[in-house]
């Protein structure tokens, strides 16, 4: 049984900082992309950040770039999202998420977690 195992989170201010962390079990680790999305009230999901197979990584949201950090242990099965100087507009449930080719779209994600709630107020 697959099981993407978020923790982390929680609450805030702006400027601060918080760490999502995710264990995966029940599929072959290494060879998928990972990746957290993201989804505030009202909003699409989004892909906030990517790490591929050999520790590459993306950043598709464009407002994370240079605050949050992704990053995979394919020994321990784990990815985490370190999030700095954080902003309102970061709150969201954040999804972690594995997907065997493609890691760029949202659709095409084989398995996602059950999500971990971010808040950050002003």
């Amino acid at each position: 049984q697959v099981q993407l195992m978020e923790s982390g989170g929680g609450s805030v201010e702006a400027g601060g900082s918080l760490k999502v962390s995710c264990v995966g079990s029940g599929y072959n680790y290494e060879n998928y992309c990972m990746a957290w999305l993201r989804q505030a009230p009202g909003k699409r999901r989004e892909v906030v950040a990517t790490a591929y197979h050999d520790g590459t990584t993306t950043y598709p949201a464009a407002s994370v770039k240079g605050r949050f950090t992704i990053s995979r242990d394919n020994a321990k099965n784990t990815l985490d999202l370190q999030m700095d100087n954080l902003k309102p507009e970061d709150t969201a449930m954040y999804y972690c998420a594995a997907a065997e080719w493609m890691c760029t779209v949202v659709p095409a994600f084989n398995y996602v977690g059950q999500g971990i709630q971010v808040t950050v107020s002003s």
